[in-house]
């Protein structure tokens, strides 16, 4: 097995494991290696989120064997490029039609498509610009007929906007987590979890309302 996976192994199984002793909740692994999507599945994982989609050698094969629900995110180029120089020419467009190519991947490759979750990659190979454009036409993505996962807790561009650091984000967070659930975003993953529960608790009844 090569060194990174077991790395990976050992740093995420033993995590796995303890909240599944603890914690009645669905877990979600965030990897793009095969191996671990098998091993962390098997230890109760209940999730696969996978920034590259599923294009790693085995990768969409161990996810469809698993038979959990997987997110499917949107990242340009690699983790230590891709803020180097993003440029679409409809960062929209461009996502979206990605997006639909992977679902129809996976499908083809036997994973049924209410198993399909999808994440258009805020700050994954993206400048503030076509962050804020991502979000703006957010609802654009619920065409694509999967239900959107949005992370957007403390992130850069937040800091860009508000001169903030990381951790002084929480205002931001919140703001962009309850547009994100305006426009139809149905998990938001935060840093953050009561206030975050609190803000989109309110947007629900708001939504709700009459």
């Amino acid at each position: 097995m090569p060194v990174g996976e077991q790395e990976e192994l050992d740093r995420v199984c033993p995590v796995i494991e303890a909240i599944r002793a603890e914690i009645p909740v669905i877990i979600s692994v965030d990897t793009s290696k095969a191996v671990v999507m098998r091993e962390a599945v098997a230890l109760g994982a209940g999730l696969i989120n996978d920034v590259r989609a599923l294009r790693e050698p085995g990768a969409l094969e161990a996810a469809a064997a698993a038979n959990v629900p997987v997110c499917l995110m949107h990242m340009a180029g690699e983790p230590r490029t891709m803020q180097e120089t993003p440029t679409y020419a409809d960062v929209v467009a461009e996502i979206k039609a990605f997006l639909a190519e992977r679902v129809r991947s996976c499908v083809a490759g036997g994973i049924a498509p209410d198993r399909l979750l999808l994440d258009p990659g805020f700050g994954f190979g993206k400048t503030v610009a076509h962050n804020l454009l991502l979000m703006r036409r957010l609802s654009d993505f619920l065409a694509l007929g999967r239900p959107l996962l949005v992370g957007v807790s403390r992130k850069s561009t937040i800091g860009h906007l508000l001169g903030r650091a990381a951790e002084d984000r929480l205002a931001g967070s919140l703001a962009l987590a309850t547009i994100a659930c305006q426009a139809g975003a149905r998990i938001v993953r935060a840093h953050d979890v009561a206030p975050t529960v609190d803000a989109l608790a309110l947007c629900h009844a708001v939504g709700e309302a009459g």
